[in-house]
């Protein structure tokens, strides 16, 4: 129960950090494009705003609104590229309009009566609006020509027909703003429950790795401690009568030693802890090195033991963590095999990686458990395992060991009876 709290907790946080990443990166692009369709559609209306006020700089203003705005003017004296739009408003130095006559009586009256000057943007192109109703831009600059009452220009252009594309794409933006909420909270369950499954999976296999291991820790040290203790309740007792008890607390010892080695080797292994150490090996002359001794045993226990060796070549590899390898390979070989029963060693050459073969034609390993005896603890036959002293950590670091030197190993049940374990290495 308290687990299970733990990850809703944990998916709670990764779906809120899910959604504030949507949403900041939808929020921004939002804006961006917002800001790009606003400039886009004023663009040019502040650009003609900006080059008639610097024609206004060079022309007597008079002239300009007779050739601009009088309708008996020449088509021809209008500048050139200027927007007919544009609206001219002249203001004498307190603030009253000048040119009433030329804006309309009707058109002043309906809108412009009320109107007041504003000079804190001054030469800044503004937004306005006007009645509530009607969007200008415009702008506001000093008159130059000193033989009139002018002394200051303001220059309009009505943008309702911008204001109201604006308005209609900012509503599409909060509508699309309110799907993309929707798309991401759902998107964000789905994200986080995918995030927490490798979480849940390592939680699983780091309680089953602590579950494991104290189980076997635990049986080694409790037989130690009862035969410990039964030799204090004769402490006048010869050693030779106490001799089975003695030879089992030293093989319990012997047994704690490799499995709290082999923890050891597996948790530098996950925390990226230990470094190779490569050099350069012959690979035919290592290995019939390694299997020197094994020969021997397996030849004292009756069973056939042989090598075929054809890779004369060297590679660069860590030699004692190859030589655990080896050790693994043949030890379970060994363990996992009767009398009369055949062990072999292999080397080749196979698409520039070194192959190697460990074959026995022991009790072999189930097709379908072919990949699980890789894992931490797992024993496919538990109850001969124990007898045999394994813990099912051997092959999980024979995978490590050949993982850091970037090859592969898997295991082959043979045609008859046995398996294979077949290890590539680079050369």
């Amino acid at each position: 129960m308290f687990k299970k709290k733990i990850f809703r907790q944990q998916q709670l946080k990764f779906m809120i950090l899910n959604l504030l990443a949507f949403t900041v990166i939808f929020t921004i692009f939002g804006v961006i494009i917002f800001s790009q369709v606003q400039s886009t559609l004023f663009k040019k209306t502040d650009e003609e705003l900006t080059s008639f006020k610097e024609m206004s700089a060079n022309h007597h203003l008079d002239n300009i609104q007779n050739k601009e705005l009088s309708p008996e003017g020449p088509p021809n004296d209008r500048p050139k590229n200027s927007n007919p739009r544009i609206m001219v408003i002249e203001w004498d130095e307190y603030g009253q309009i000048l040119n009433i006559d030329e804006i309309g009586t009707l058109f002043y009256e309906t809108y412009f009566q009320n109107y007041r000057l504003d000079k804190t943007n001054l030469d800044k192109i503004t937004m306005i609006q006007i009645n509530d109703d009607f969007n200008f831009r415009y702008i506001l600059f000093k008159d130059t020509n000193t033989n009139d009452n002018i002394a200051y220009t303001q220059l309009l252009v009505n943008v309702d027909a911008e204001q109201t594309i604006l308005n209609n794409f900012s509503k599409l933006i909060i509508i699309c703003s309110v799907i993309f909420i929707i798309l991401s909270i759902s998107a964000s369950y789905v994200l986080s429950k995918k995030m927490m499954q490798p979480i849940i999976h390592s939680w699983k296999k780091q309680s089953e790795f602590v579950e494991n291991a104290s189980h076997e820790l635990r049986t080694p040290l409790t037989i130690i401690q009862n035969k410990l203790e039964l030799l204090l309740t004769s402490p006048q007792e010869k050693i030779a009568s106490k001799f089975e008890n003695i030879a089992l607390s030293l093989s319990e010892t012997r047994r704690l030693s490799k499995l709290t080695s082999d923890l050891l080797t597996l948790a530098r292994a996950d925390s990226a802890e230990t470094q190779l150490v490569k050099q350069t090996i012959h690979v035919d002359s290592f290995i019939r090195n390694v299997c020197t001794p094994y020969k021997e045993i397996a030849e004292s226990q009756d069973k056939h033991f042989w090598l075929s060796l054809n890779c004369d070549v060297q590679i660069d590899a860590d030699e004692v963590r190859l030589h655990q390898l080896l050790v693994i390979l043949l030890d379970n070989a060994l363990k996992y095999t009767n009398e009369h029963d055949s062990i072999g060693v292999k080397t080749y050459s196979e698409d520039q990686k070194v192959v190697l073969e460990i074959s026995d034609t022991g009790i072999g390993v189930k097709e379908e458990n072919s990949k699980l005896i890789f894992d931490r603890f797992y024993r496919e036959d538990k109850a001969r395992s124990r007898e045999s002293g394994g813990v099912g950590l051997g092959l999980s670091i024979a995978q490590w060991i050949v993982e850091q030197h970037g090859g592969s190993i898997r295991a082959i049940p043979n045609q008859l009876k046995g398996t294979t374990f077949k290890v590539k290495i680079p050369k």
